[in-house]
């Protein structure tokens, strides 16, 4: 197996908002709120489209060879350039296929409009063929290429009515689901200085990822049962190594089947 499922967890852009409402010395909370309040009168809710997300977090989970590794980008501290460049970076080096839960409804969209905000190059993000025949009929871009497997879009059958949440298929399958935080609460969790939170929901968002991936990998005939078990097994062994309360949490509220 080889593969890269990734999560990234967004706030509003503070700075886009004074700007596009006039808010000039506004403090950065009531910008926040503004921008909400704004969407809720246009749309009915307080979603904002998504070039209006700054990204503050990227999680990360590399299936490859014989290792599973599960890790957020840059620091705390990092800048949302910074962690942009580094998620590009690593497809650009190794091409991977690219795993997410509503990836192309949410995630991609976002990086591509801050990758543009930031001017970030990702020449193999972007490729369809015209320089590698290869990424002609699989490529990052298309909806129906595995390049990208995006398992809401999929497993809806690309049907809006159809579409479930990442916390309720992992519940569906017994695996720990949300925990401590939902998308939600990001804004008021970055608010209140708590990236090291964020960062952590974003990883086990990753994990109840990777680990319905596997399930759909089976379903498909990609995996046997036997070599689910192992992959499994796999998960439960690497966080049973890890020493983070948040990847512990996740390994108690885990129960073994």
């Amino acid at each position: 197996m080889h593969c890269l499922v990734f999560d990234v967890e967004t706030i509003p852009d503070i700075e886009l908002g004074r700007r596009l409402h006039g808010l000039e010395g506004i403090e950065d909370g009531q910008v926040g709120q503004i921008m909400l309040a704004q969407r809720r009168q246009d749309t009915g809710n307080e979603f904002l489209s998504l070039e209006q997300h700054r990204i503050v977090a990227i999680s990360v989970a590399l299936r490859s060879r014989d290792t599973f590794r599960l890790w957020t980008l840059g620091e705390a501290a990092s800048g949302e350039a910074e962690l942009i460049t580094r998620f590009f970076e690593g497809i650009e080096r190794y091409s991977p296929d690219l795993v997410s839960w509503n990836g192309t409804g949410f995630d991609l969209p976002v990086l591509h409009y801050r990758a543009l905000r930031h001017g970030v190059p990702a020449p193999r993000y972007w490729e369809v063929g015209d320089d590698d025949l290869a990424f002609r009929y699989n490529n990052y871009l298309n909806r129906f290429h595995w390049r990208h497997l995006d398992l809401m879009d999929v497993l809806s059958g690309y049907q809006h009515r159809g579409r479930a949440g990442l916390g309720s298929v992992a519940s569906l399958l017994g695996l720990p689901g949300k925990l401590g935080m939902g998308g939600d609460q990001v804004w008021e969790q970055y608010r209140a200085g708590n990236i090291a939170g964020i960062r952590d929901y974003c990883e086990t968002d990753v994990l109840n990822t990777y680990l319905i991936y596997l399930r759909f990998e089976l379903i498909r005939g990609r995996l046997s049962a036997a070599q689910h078990a192992a992959e499994v097994l796999r998960v439960r062994e690497y966080l049973a190594a890890q020493s983070a309360p948040h990847l512990q949490q996740f390994l108690a509220a885990w129960p073994a089947t």
